[in-house]
């Protein structure tokens, strides 16, 4: 009875000991968590990648580690399969400590006198990742209860994918994707059977067996575990002496640089608490293609020089390619500023916008005759970046050759507030310079955007109408605003896409034969250099200039940046322009005709000075654009009395019997210096009878200009050089300033009757014109010897 009653105070205490015990390790489990929440709070390394999981950039995290994210079935099998094996093969049934991998490690050290092989679970190792631990006998105790405290707050699969993040492979690499791309220059998911068992073992001795340092000894260590494989009965004999035969190479360690400023913007702009995965919408073959293509192109300018492109997706506006700079750690180029988004002057990239607004304001079509000729509105005088002048040209012809002068005078009409409140709207942000307001300086160039921005809006053209700023992930919203209407749109871009030079290069014929919407630009100095191009389903913008804004003169659009944006272009599958874009049900052709604009009316042919075949909008048809307030520009029909015998023009102080109405088109009073033949002869109305009193009408169409005869040959003075030589002439008729211009470029101007000293031209024939801001005119032809 006695020992029945020991026994049964024994089997208490027992209990009570082992509640007291486990009463005691819960209580320390409470006090003394391991420190996994701040270990996984803790901002990570950020890697960004294109969509296709390549790795872009990635960025250390506060300690300086390089670690890639990465999940469990994102890595080989073969890896997996080793790691487990080689260093853990009861991960999956031990409770975070392996008893019979201690005693085995224990009896070996006790035989040996030296330690053989680890008693740690992979467990325990992630509690030493965790929170540092010494390799003492207290510290291997510390680290077997850790282990315990994890297994009983984390799965085995989120230990598992700890350790893949966080593995230690030598200097400041964590993680086996890390490894992978930095060692073995690819993704994990890759790896070989030698090479799953280079990274399974390095981890054990990282500094010591680092394969770009200690190439033999991470060979010898590889080759163990490989062998290790086949005393298991994992794989076979003949599978391991293949894998024995690879070398160890390892590659310098290289962080992937694809899209970096991209990648610094993104990681940037969402903060210190970014995911640790930082995805982008960019086609890493497209990315490597624009920027090979844009380094390529850097070796033919001044080093100082940059070069950005933006490659956009039409339908999704999501980027497919993005370079900041050609050069990204080059100092002469300023390579770290991003081009991309940095505000310059646009040139005249904004063009295109101007003509589809005016379509839709019903001011003109795609055939409009414009006037490309010396004009001034209201104080400001722009130029032709050329410097010479086309007198009549169309719309679509005005828009191709990037005129200044037409622009400016759409603008005029179309109110530069209002083209400015329309480009916001859809998007632009058009930086004016300080207290300034929008004016007409606005269209060449005179308020400051970015490649993103005049990419986001010409992509417009091919997307009927719609504008969307540039998304570079799919969780930035697609937000679509109504820049012009579809069929406005669709005009803008065929007037683009039907450009046709004989002369240009292949690549441009190549291009063309795909249909490409493209516009050049040039700032003022040659500061930048723009093209812009639409396929249907692309749009891609290319920059070129010093991002410190120093001018690089003799660069501007049509000769830099437009060879590059032809080469982008070129480069990719056809099937990547798209199909062509449908015709829409708001827009015709029509048989227009100069110089009235109005369709050609078979009733009155000799009102049709030049057909013309033209796309208009919603079935309006607007004519020749007049210029309020100068009536001498007015271009519409007059009718005067003709002579039926004489065919001389006749007037209310000189009519008899036998005179008859004459019905005639007016071009713009500033053109008829570019007219000629039976075009002018159509256009000027017959001479007036000798007897009849000249008629106000007409009294003043034209001037004189004295100092220089028709048909005149000009010669060096003979005591003087040719340099030396000059010539005073002086336009008669005029009250207005008098712009003179030498073979259709403007050399200079004089006030009413003053004298302008011409300079001897070269040897040749010669035209100058003097031209009033009235449309009166006067031309000499002569011979400079």
């Amino acid at each position: 009875m006695i020992w029945v009653r020991l026994k049964k105070i024994s089997v208490r205490k027992l209990i009570f000991t082992l509640i007291a015990m486990l009463l005691t390790l819960v209580v320390a489990d409470w006090l003394f968590p391991p420190p996994l929440e701040q270990f996984l709070r803790s901002r990570s390394a950020q890697v960004v990648t294109a969509r296709d999981g390549t790795v872009l950039r990635a960025f250390a995290d506060q300690r300086g580690i390089w670690r890639y994210p990465i999940e469990t079935d994102q890595v080989s099998p073969n890896y997996l399969q080793q790691l487990l094996n080689y260093e853990d093969r009861r991960f999956y049934r031990h409770p975070g400590v392996d008893p019979i991998a201690l005693a085995r490690a224990c009896a070996q050290a006790l035989y040996h006198r030296r330690a053989i092989s680890g008693g740690s679970t992979l467990t325990m190792q992630v509690a030493r990742m965790i929170e540092p631990i010494d390799r003492s006998l207290m510290g291997k105790l510390k680290q077997a209860v850790r282990a315990l405290q994890l297994e009983r707050r984390l799965s085995k699969d989120q230990l598992l994918a700890i350790y893949l993040k966080h593995a230690p492979f030598g200097g400041n690499i964590e993680g086996v994707q890390t490894a992978s791309l930095a060692y073995l220059g690819k993704s994990a998911a890759q790896l070989s059977d030698a090479e799953a068992a280079l990274l399974v073992v390095l981890p054990q001795r990282p500094s010591r067996l680092r394969p770009d340092r200690h190439a033999m000894a991470a060979q010898s260590a590889r080759d163990k575990v490989l062998r290790r494989m086949v005393s298991l009965g994992v794989y076979s004999e003949a599978r391991v002496a293949d894998a024995l035969l690879e070398p160890v190479i390892a590659r310098r360690l290289r962080n992937p640089m694809l899209a970096p400023l991209l990648a610094e913007r993104l990681v940037s702009e969402r903060g210190a608490i970014a995911a640790a995965l930082v995805p982008t919408s960019i086609d890493s073959n497209r990315q490597r293609m624009a920027e090979s293509l844009a380094a390529n192109a850097a070796r033919r300018f001044p080093a100082s020089n940059s070069i950005a492109i933006l490659m956009v997706d039409n339908h999704t506006m999501l980027a497919r390619a993005y370079v900041g700079s050609s050069q990204f750690a080059a100092r002469e180029s300023f390579g770290h500023i991003d081009m991309v988004r940095a505000t310059r002057s646009p040139g005249s990239t904004l063009k295109p916008s101007l003509y589809g607004l005016a379509l839709d304001e019903g001011l003109i079509h795609s055939e409009s005759l414009l006037i490309d000729a010396p004009q001034e509105f209201g104080g400001f005088r722009p130029g032709n970046f050329a410097e010479s002048f086309n007198g009549p040209v169309s719309a679509a012809q005005a828009l191709r050759l990037s005129l200044n002068i037409t622009a400016v005078d759409l603008l005029s009409r179309l109110g530069p507030g209002k083209f400015y409140a329309r480009l916001q709207n859809a998007g632009l942000k058009l930086q004016l310079p300080p207290g300034a307001e929008p004016n007409l300086s606005l269209i060449l160039g005179g308020a400051g955007s970015t490649l993103e921005s005049v990419v986001a809006v010409h992509a417009a053209l091919a997307r009927g109408g719609l504008a969307s700023r540039v998304r570079y992930h799919e969780s930035m919203p697609l937000e679509n605003r109504r820049l012009m209407s579809e069929g406005a749109a669709w005009i803008v871009y065929q007037m683009l896409a039907d450009a046709n030079n004989a002369g240009e290069s292949e690549l441009f014929q190549a291009t063309q034969r795909r249909k490409v919407a493209y516009k050049t630009g040039t700032s003022f100095g040659f500061r930048d250099a723009w093209a812009i191009g639409s396929s249907p389903n692309v749009t891609i913008g290319v920059w070129i200039g010093r991002p410190d804004g120093t001018p690089n003169p003799g660069s501007f659009g049509a000769i830099s940046a437009l060879p590059l944006l032809f080469e982008v272009f070129a480069a990719l599958p056809i099937e990547e322009f798209g199909e062509p874009i449908n015709q829409p049900a708001s827009v015709s052709a029509a048989e227009i005709c100069w110089p009235l604009g109005v369709e050609f009316d078979p009733s009155q042919p000799d009102l049709c000075h030049r057909k013309h075949r033209a796309w208009v909008l919603d079935q309006t048809i607007p004519p020749t654009l007049s210029s309020a307030g100068f009536a001498l520009w007015q271009s519409d029909v007059q009718t005067v009395l003709v002579d039926g015998k004489t065919g001389l023009r006749r007037n209310a102080s000189c009519l008899h019997a036998g005179v008859t109405e004459h019905r005639y088109a007016r071009w713009p009073a500033l053109l008829y210096p570019w007219l000629g033949g039976a075009t002018l002869q159509k256009a000027t109305p017959p001479k007036l009878a000798a007897d009849c009193t000249p008629d106000a009408q007409f009294a003043s169409a034209q001037l004189v200009i004295e100092g220089l005869l028709q048909d005149s040959l000009v010669r060096p003075a003979s005591n003087r050089e040719r340099h030396e030589t000059t010539i005073g002439v002086r336009a008669i008729g005029s009250t207005e300033r008098v712009r003179w211009l030498m073979d259709g470029v403007v050399i200079g101007q004089s006030a009413a009757g003053e004298q302008f000293v011409l300079p001897l031209p070269a040897p040749g024939k010669h035209r100058l014109l003097a031209l009033d801001r009235e449309g009166r005119y006067a031309s000499i032809d002569f011979e400079a010897d």
